[in-house]
């Protein structure tokens, strides 16, 4: 007796290259998204050498040229994220081989903090520019987070080169790891506070409190959005 053919009995086919490029350039967002948390997970992998750091740059890179991705999907220019996002992928490497000169940190920060701020602002206007939620736009909500984090994180490295010793931690006084900064930007940004990083002088401290309010709109706006459009949607049932 032939058993009878259906979706339980197809096998899964293996997904080609070509098949994951068309869904990486259908969903961009997802790809801003998996690339930094990755980048999450390899940093503290990577951060003890030379050529680790140069890998972290080059991860970057491809963070931004997602980014710009993703931009271009969205109804913004993104000649804006092209003009700040190509020399802040160049300031990524030469962070990593000048071992984070000041020159390089302050450099990678007058690029990256604009360009991330715009993608965010990007990704957020995408998500209101419809009142339907779609699968790209929920990989937009955490990608667009997770911008925002970054950029925070690049302002905090700038703050400590102009006002050397602006924040502390377990470790003592000193300049600040810019992994460590980035585990400050994501506990503020969520509002969990588990950072051990503390802004101890004036700059830091008003930073941190716009990273905070930052936070708090974020998931007032956007999150209580999508919230409420998905709440809205109307069933298969309902008439028309």
């Amino acid at each position: 007796m032939a058993l009878a053919e259906g979706p339980a009995a197809r096998t899964l086919e293996p997904v080609s290259p070509r098949r994951a490029l068309v869904a990486v350039r259908g969903h961009p967002s997802a790809a801003v998204l998996a690339l930094q948390l990755f980048a999450v997970l390899a940093y503290p992998f990577l951060d003890d050498n030379v050529a680790g750091q140069s890998v972290l740059g080059l991860l970057q890179v491809g963070v931004v040229v997602a980014a710009v991705a993703a931009v271009r999907n969205t109804p913004t220019l993104s000649w804006v994220a092209l003009v700040f996002g190509a020399p802040g992928a160049v300031f990524s490497v030469l962070e990593a081989v000048t071992d984070e000169a000041d020159w390089a940190v302050l450099g990678s920060a007058a690029f990256h903090v604009p360009f991330y701020l715009f993608v965010s602002y990007a990704m957020i206007r995408y998500l209101f520019h419809d009142d339907r939620v779609t699968r790209d736009e929920l990989f937009a909500t955490g990608a667009a987070f997770t911008v925002v984090a970054w950029a925070f994180t690049y302002v905090y490295a700038a703050a400590q080169v102009v006002w050397p010793g602006s924040f502390i931690s377990n470790a003592g006084e000193g300049q600040r790891e810019w992994f460590e900064l980035l585990y400050l930007s994501f506990t503020t940004l969520t509002s969990v506070g588990l950072s051990d990083v503390v802004p101890v002088r004036d700059h830091a401290r008003s930073l941190v409190m716009i990273e905070q309010v930052a936070g708090v709109f974020y998931v007032a706006l956007v999150v209580a959005r999508l919230v409420g459009l998905s709440a809205r949607r109307p069933s298969p049932g309902d008439g028309a």
